[in-house]
């Protein structure tokens, strides 16, 4: 039985990494030992991983993870407070298939979304 995933995305500096997930996004840094090349950080129930790739290109990123919420609206405010920039082309708005959704991009351009399930049309 499937329990949970735990995404593992590329980073080029764990200081960078840590800082914007911890301080921006209100995440914390979790794990029992602090390796150099590998940081664990957990908000509410997500937890994601990211593995040291110093070589990354961001232009050549597309690591992309999609995180559900049931306060969106909540969640999108509280970035805008700390200055997170959000993706150009995903602001907060509703989706044809159903979903409330904003996106932003990290340091190392890992792209995250947030969305919520919300009511569709079945008429449409």
């Amino acid at each position: 039985m499937l329990t949970a995933i735990h995404p593992k995305l590329p980073m080029r500096n764990k200081r960078v990494t840590k800082d914007f997930y911890v301080n921006q996004l209100g995440f914390q840094e979790v794990g029992q030992t602090d390796f150099a090349d590998y940081l664990m950080v957990q908000k509410d129930a997500i937890e994601i991983h990211f593995f040291a790739f110093s070589g990354l290109d961001p232009a050549e990123n597309y690591g992309q993870v999609y995180i559900r919420t049931d306060a969106i609206d909540h969640v999108y405010q509280s970035l805008l407070d700390h200055n997170v920039s959000i993706h150009p082309a995903g602001p907060l708005q509703e989706k044809p298939w159903g979903q409330k959704e904003f996106s932003v991009l990290d340091p190392d351009n890992n792209l995250l979304t947030f969305g919520q399930r919300v009511n569709v049309n079945p008429t449409k």
